[in-house]
């Protein structure tokens, strides 16, 4: 998980935390444990995350070494 560059791509597009959590339907403390390793995203809310944030993939953040 690239948590860097998954903000980068939130602010580039204008979306807060909160904003995002709200859009793919999990709250902000399940965000914040996903993106600091304690859980993983699902499949879906990956989708949600790639489509709501335009990327072309979704590899360089979710599946980052």
């Amino acid at each position: 998980m690239n948590k860097a560059l998954l903000e980068y791509e939130m602010k580039r597009n204008g979306f807060t935390a909160s904003k995002l959590c709200s859009e793919i339907g999990i709250s902000l403390s399940a965000f914040y444990k996903k993106c600091n390793g304690k859980s993983e995203f699902k499949q879906g809310e990956i989708a949600k995350i790639v489509s709501l944030l335009k990327l072309e993939s979704p590899v360089d953040i979710f599946f980052a070494k």
